[in-house]
């Protein structure tokens, strides 16, 4: 019986490793490619990498030269969804807005609370703290917009009282696996609503 063969997309990364990606990362962004808010996230998520597969998706939309610092056998489709991140977040919108979008990490538990306001949710690039994530949106004359890939699981568990919480339709059917992660949307909507809209990964 042979011994299983290592996979590459797994192995541990070294500090040096990240400081290739973070030095990508500046480049891109001293080209105008990243913005400083980009610049940020990707590097908050680069310094949480353990494996080269949680590297993979960060410089996945610059030029080849940000595979370069991957081991060859790694190709992006090995990139796992779930990667080391925190395990709760909580965001408040009032008379404002709050969003999230492109390269970052969907914590375990994410709260976001829209009074006469609203939040728009990106995750077709998010990896994910966990295999299943919960997202609790509490909105009074406010509401949420949340965005998924073909990838993603998603769960609808809201309540709405004079609005409401829809969840994706079959416009762009979902693509699940074994390893697809799972969203849980939770919360009530006061004369507010949450809506989950399912679309396409975004074409570099």
């Amino acid at each position: 019986m042979g011994e299983l063969e290592p996979d590459p997309a797994q192995m541990r990364i070294s500090d040096a490793d990240r400081h290739r990606v973070a030095e990508i990362l500046r480049e891109a962004a001293g080209e105008g490619r990243l913005d400083l808010d980009e610049l940020e996230e990707r590097l908050g998520a680069t310094y949480a990498a353990r494996t080269y597969a949680d590297l993979v998706p960060i410089t996945l939309d610059l030029p080849v030269a940000g595979a370069a610092t991957l081991p060859a056998q790694v190709s992006r489709a090995q990139a796992s969804p779930v990667v080391p991140g925190p395990e709760s977040e909580s965001h408040v919108a009032i008379l404002g807005g709050f969003d999230r979008k492109g390269v970052w990490i969907v914590p375990e538990r994410l709260s976001v609370f829209a009074m006469m306001g609203g939040a728009d949710l990106d995750l077709r690039e998010a990896k994910f703290a966990a295999q299943e994530v919960v997202i609790t949106v509490n909105c009074f004359m406010g509401g949420a917009q949340i965005t998924v890939g073909p990838h993603v699981n998603v769960v609808m568990e809201g309540t709405g009282i004079m609005g409401g919480y829809s969840g994706p339709g079959d416009k762009v059917p979902a693509e699940l696996d074994a390893g697809s992660p799972t969203v849980r949307v939770r919360g009530v909507a006061v004369w507010g609503g949450v809506a989950v809209e399912r679309k396409a990964l975004k074409r570099r």
